[in-house]
């Protein structure tokens, strides 16, 4: 198995300083490849140092292999969660909602997709996705067990069910459009209802 590990903030041995010039160059170029339609198997380090204008050194200085690159470089699209304020399970689940499918990197519309098909072929690739959106789903996690806790969703919620339920309408909608006169304004508030009325204690 590849080595998925990140080396991006590792402590370094003594020696010339890092370049943080060249980091964000190789990282870049990386992104960059894989909106332009290259493929991951495709992807080659020959292919990014070119594009960087850097040498294929300097790469592998920086990360063990083309795997914890494109970790690195793919967490990167995301962003971190909303923030929730606790107050509220229903307006914490529509800000929760509402940021599904959407990214910090414009270019993360074009390589997720094509990601997502790679998740079934390698443990690898299934490694990297999860890494890239396990922050959001562990915050999603944490206001369904919050409200499991105060009483107000059902104590036998299976809670990585309920998450199903409640990103994959929006996903769905962000990346085939499923619902074309859909006002995606609107439509976390009506998914959260929705799948709320089930959920709630009775």
């Amino acid at each position: 198995m590849c080595d998925m590990t990140s080396t991006a903030g590792a402590p370094r041995s003594p020696g010339r300083p890092r370049s943080t010039r060249a980091d964000e160059a190789i990282v870049e170029a990386t992104l960059d490849l894989l909106a332009e339609g290259s493929t991951i198997e495709a992807l080659s380090i020959e292919a990014i140092a070119a594009r960087a204008g850097v040498g294929k050194a300097t790469i592998y200085r920086r990360w063990p292999g083309k795997e914890a690159l494109l970790l690195d470089a793919l967490s990167r699209l995301k962003g971190d969660p909303p923030r929730t304020t606790g107050c509220s399970v229903r307006d914490d689940l529509v800000q929760l909602v509402g940021a599904v499918g959407q990214h910090v990197d414009p270019r993360a519309r074009m390589i997720m997709p094509c990601l997502v098909p790679e998740v079934s072929r390698s443990s690898a690739h299934r490694q990297a996705y999860e890494a890239i959106i396990e922050p959001r789903r562990e915050a999603m996690r944490e206001v369904l067990r919050r409200a499991v806790d105060r009483g107000e969703l059902r104590p036998d919620l299976d809670v990585e069910v309920a998450m199903a339920l409640l990103t994959a309408p929006m996903l769905t909608q962000r990346m085939v459009h499923w619902y074309p006169g859909a006002d995606e304004r609107r439509l976390p508030e009506r998914i959260v209802d929705a799948v709320l009325d089930g959920l709630r204690a009775r």
